[in-house]
């Protein structure tokens, strides 16, 4: 270990000990996690520094738009007046992403694309 990682954690067991975490704001609780799995590995930092600034590009707005309106879809009827509302807008953003160069492979999952790659003859 490192003279400063022994430092900052001596330090840290004496703030426990003298009780200086134990007011903190959330303390006790669930820390809330976003899900960024949609989000490539290598941006996640990039824009959650957006994000907690703020600003969302735009790219990543409308893939988190789809991301709910395909999970919206799931929990309505296909009958209901709505559902052709949600999913013409569905439609527009992929339609969007993909002009953007943006693939949508994400709001069908890895095994869908594997069977339409398989059975369209690209490999």
């Amino acid at each position: 270990m490192w003279l400063i990682d022994q430092l900052v954690e001596q330090h840290i067991s004496e703030a426990q000990k003298n009780g200086e975490f134990d007011n903190l704001a959330g303390s006790g609780k669930k820390l809330q996690l976003d899900d960024d799995s949609h989000v490539p590995p290598e941006l996640r930092v990039a824009y959650r520094l957006m994000k907690n600034s703020g600003f969302l590009p735009p790219e990543l707005e409308m893939r988190r738009e789809a991301i709910e309106l395909k999970s919206l879809l799931a929990g309505i009827d296909p009958q209901d007046k709505q559902y052709a509302q949600q999913s013409q807008r569905l439609t527009l953003l992929i339609f969007k992403l993909n002009q953007a160069g943006i693939s949508t492979d994400f709001l069908v999952g890895e095994y869908a694309a594997q069977f339409r790659q398989r059975f369209s003859g690209e490999r």
